[in-house]
């Protein structure tokens, strides 16, 4: 009998996302990981290997505020803002095995409205 194991279904669904999305130059890859307290996300040219943008809701101005769906939004127009002073417009999302829900949503629903295009 085998036991279910959170950790290790989550990575194998990641894995079945990353087989198919790719960060290039032309679209980075914005790459989300969320755990209980924080969320990150990262805009990523896997090509050249290399963190174009990055923010987390561990930042300084977002410490003190708990994790909803209001702060990820707030981490996603971050993030679209810098990724937008690095150059990058249009982007794939990497959801990192999580489901397209929740945070996760509302981190690339505040992307879009700091204007990535997916």
């Amino acid at each position: 009998m085998s036991t279910f194991n959170r950790t290790a279904a989550r990575k194998h669904r990641q894995i079945r996302v990353r087989k198919r999305v790719h960060g290039v130059t032309e679209r980075p890859r914005l790459a989300v990981y969320r755990s209980n307290r924080y969320i990150y996300a990262q805009v990523i040219d896997d090509v050249q290997g290399r963190t174009l943008a990055a923010a987390s809701s561990q930042e300084p101005a977002m410490r003190s505020r708990s994790l909803n769906r209001e702060t990820a939004a707030e981490v996603g127009r971050m993030l679209a803002e810098r990724a937008r002073a690095a150059g990058v417009e249009t982007i794939v999302f990497d959801r990192g095995g999580n489901p397209y829900h929740g945070r996760v949503k509302a981190l690339a629903e505040g992307a879009r409205e700091g204007g990535l295009k997916f």
